[in-house]
Parts: structure tokens; C-alpha cells; sequence
């Protein structure tokens, strides 16, 4: 046996042993996603480290993770330039360096992923934990099951271990649509827990009273199911999907009216349910800021700055696209609409092709488009879910290319005994 074949028997087990930490990090950070109470965050501080840890370890950037990697970077130079034209630039230094910080996650997510694709149901088993925990406190607080509960609400709407339901809403829906998943190709006789996990994790969708979240919910299942229908070609299997997803949704239809019982619940569902609210079309109103902010950055190439136009009309943008172009200016809304607009494009062109990961690239694609969707009234800019999604997939994309590098590499040839 020769010294080099001995070395590399010696290093396999501090390999795997390395790489099992390198997951375990990965999945706390991902559960630590879930309690967001205050900045900085737990995550925030295991984030940072872990950024710098695994870089200067060597992980590996390829080209394909490079392209979010250039474009994110782009778009927080714009913001960067933004600061330039502000009066008053308190707030200002550290809004970016949030915005850099979320950006170097999603390069981090795609490179650990596609590094080991088995990280992706790590990944998504730890939000699953994180989302079961914190909304089942937001559950407990809205219905004041114990003293200081209120402090996982706000409004009179659960927000678990969150800052704001707006927030806490839609962080459920990804492992509600990976738990949904599950059930639809899975055994029956997993259906119980899968089902009682949907019924926490849909139950704290409804109690955040989030017009945002309650649409990406209905929009990501639709489209989920509809994917997954195309995807299977066997007419007994789509019959599988079709009886259960029915099943699915009569049972949390039926929890959901159970829940209206509560005439509190009632009350403000009747409010919340309403697709224009009283702040949306007033004077200066949602729509309006809409309106002014476009035409403001019409005239300011290198935007307005961070938080300026809320402190000009007392409330923030809540349009992803306008506050990319107030925030970070037309180099910064350039670079986002080609972000997204790539990811969708190069997430689509993969998104039935049947491979270990594909179920996790189709709920980070659906989800993406959910959240460019319900993007129109609400910022999702620092939403640090959103950022996990992107990570998701362009590490399934990154998986894709390097496949295919390897189907076309010719196969070396036999070399004579």
C-alpha cells in the first residue's frame, strides 16, 4: 500500500467528520431563522461567524453560484451610492451592511448545497422545527394561554418569535408546502403527524393576519400541487395527489371554521379579510406612496437612500420593486429585476426533472414567484427567509450544471490489464 493511498485513508473519516459539523452549523442557523425578536438576532450573530468560517476554510464558489453572487453584490453597491445623496445618513451604513450580510448568506446556502445536496433536507427538516416552534408560540400568545403571552403578538395578531406578523406569515409557508410535499409522495401511515404539523403551521398563517401570507399560502399550494401533477405522468399517482390534497385542504378548511368560532377571530378576519384596507387607497395611502415614490426615482438615478422615502411620507415603501429603486437606486433595480428574473428563468428551465433535489428546487422556485407576487405590497428586502429561498435555489441550479458538465465529459478509456 503505498503512503498516499494510507494519507487518504486516514483523512476520509476527518473529511466526513468535518463535513457533518459543516451541516450541523448550517441546520442551527437555519433554525435559529425562526426567533427573530430583536437585531441583532441570534442568527445574525451565528450567520456572520459561520460566513467568515467557511470561506476561509475554502468553500468552493462556482461559476454558476458566481452569478447571484455578482448580481447581489451589484445591487448593494447601489445602495452603497445611495447613501451619497442622503441628508441625514443615520441608519443609513447599517441598513446596507444588513443588506450585504442577507446578500452573503445566499451565496453561502448555494455553495454548501452544492456542495452536498444532502444539506437540502437538513436544511428544510430545521425550518419545519423552527416554524412548529414559533408558531405554536404565536398560537399560545394570541389566545393569551399563559401570563406574558402577548409578547408573541402585535395588533392583536400572532407573530411568534418574531418582530412582525407581516414577517412570521410567510416564514411558515416553506415548510408548510415541504410537510405538504411529504404527505402528497409519501407512506399513509406518516399522514398523522404530516397533517397535525400542517394544521399548526397553517393555523399560525391564519393568526398572523397577513393579506401577504394568506395569499403566498393559497398561491404556493395551487401551484405546487399543479407542478407536482405535471411532473407525474401515472394516472394512479395523480389520483393519489388529487384525493389527498383534497382531503388536505377540507381538513384545514374545517380547522379554519373551528378557529372562526372565536368571535375575536372572527372579527378581525372580517376586518383583515378585505382586499382594500382604509390605509391601502386613502390620501397618501399605500397606492399612493406607490405612485410618488416611482416618480421620485424617476428623477433620482441613485435613489433617495435607505428609509427616506418613510421619513418623507411617514410609512415605508411596501412595494419590493419601488423600494429597490428608492433604496438602491437604478443600478440596484437593474441588478434585482435581473436577479430574479434569472433565478425564475434558469429555476423554471430544471424545475420537472426528476432528481434527488428537484423537490426542493420546485418549493423554493414556487415560492420565489409567491414572493415577487405578494412583493407588490409589501418589502421583502430584508426578509431573511427570502434570502434562504434564493440560497435554495441556486444551489439546486449550481447541482443541474455541474450534472450536466459531467454527462458530457467523455468517459476516459480502458487502460489493458
Amino acid at each position: 500500500m503505498s503512503a498516499l493511498s494510507a494519507d487518504s485513508r486516514v483523512a476520509e473519516p476527518g473529511r466526513a467528520m468535518a463535513g457533518l459539523a459543516g451541516s450541523g452549523a448550517i441546520a442551527l442557523g437555519v433554525f435559529l431563522s425562526g426567533f427573530v425578536m430583536s437585531e441583532p438576532a441570534p442568527y445574525e450573530l451565528m450567520m456572520v461567524a459561520q460566513i467568515a468560517i467557511w470561506f476561509l476554510l475554502g468553500l468552493a464558489i462556482s461559476r454558476t453560484v458566481a452569478i447571484p453572487l455578482a448580481l447581489l453584490l451589484v445591487f448593494n453597491v447601489g445602495g452603497m451610492l445611495s447613501l451619497l445623496v442622503m441628508r441625514d445618513m443615520a441608519g443609513g451604513p447599517m441598513y446596507v451592511a444588513v443588506s450585504t450580510f442577507l446578500a452573503l448568506t445566499t451565496v453561502l446556502y448555494a455553495a454548501v448545497i452544492e456542495d452536498r445536496p444532502q444539506r437540502l433536507e437538513i436544511i428544510f427538516k430545521a425550518w419545519v422545527a423552527a416554524a412548529l416552534i414559533t408558531a405554536t408560540l404565536g398560537i399560545l400568545g394570541y389566545f393569551h394561554a399563559f401570563p406574558g403571552a402577548g409578547v408573541f403578538t402585535r395588533y392583536d395578531r400572532a407573530m411568534g418569535a418574531f418582530e412582525d406578523p407581516n414577517v412570521f406569515g410567510p416564514y411558515l409557508v416553506a415548510p408548510i408546502l415541504y410537510l405538504l410535499h411529504r404527505l402528497l409522495t409519501g407512506r399513509l401511515s406518516r399522514a398523522p403527524l404530516l397533517v397535525a404539523g400542517l394544521l399548526v403551521l397553517v393555523l399560525g398563517v391564519f393568526l398572523s393576519f397577513s393579506r401577504a401570507a394568506w395569499g403566498l399560502l393559497f398561491f404556493s399550494v395551487v401551484a405546487l400541487v399543479f407542478l407536482m401533477l405535471l411532473k407525474e405522468r401515472t394516472a394512479a399517482f395523480r389520483l393519489k395527489i388529487l384525493a389527498i390534497a383534497i382531503a388536505a385542504i377540507a381538513l384545514l378548511a374545517v380547522a379554519l371554521l373551528i378557529a372562526l368560532q372565536f368571535d375575536r377571530v372572527a372579527d378581525l378576519f372580517g376586518n383583515r379579510a378585505r382586499l382594500v384596507q382604509e390605509y391601502d387607497g386613502a390620501r397618501l395611502g399605500r397606492f399612493e406612496r406607490h405612485r410618488i415614490g416611482f416618480l421620485l426615482a424617476m428623477e433620482r438615478p441613485l435613489g433617495l437612500g435607505p428609509m427616506e422615502l418613510g421619513r418623507m411620507y411617514g410609512e415605508d415603501e411596501h412595494n419590493i420593486w419601488l423600494k429597490s429603486l428608492t433604496t438602491y437606486g437604478w443600478l440596484g433595480f437593474v441588478a434585482y429585476v435581473t436577479l430574479i428574473g434569472w433565478t425564475l428563468a434558469a429555476g423554471f428551465r430544471y424545475l420537472l426533472r426528476e432528481r434527488p433535489w428537484q423537490p426542493y428546487l420546485m418549493i423554493g422556485w414556487v415560492l420565489i414567484l409567491g414572493h415577487c407576487l405578494i412583493g407588490n405590497v409589501i418589502d421583502t428586502d430584508h426578509w431573511r427567509h427570502f434570502y434562504l429561498l434564493l440560497g435554495i435555489v441556486w444551489g439546486c441550479i449550481a447541482l443541474e450544471q455541474r450534472n450536466l458538465r459531467r454527462s458530457r465529459s467523455p468517459v476516459p478509456p480502458c487502460l489493458p490489464a
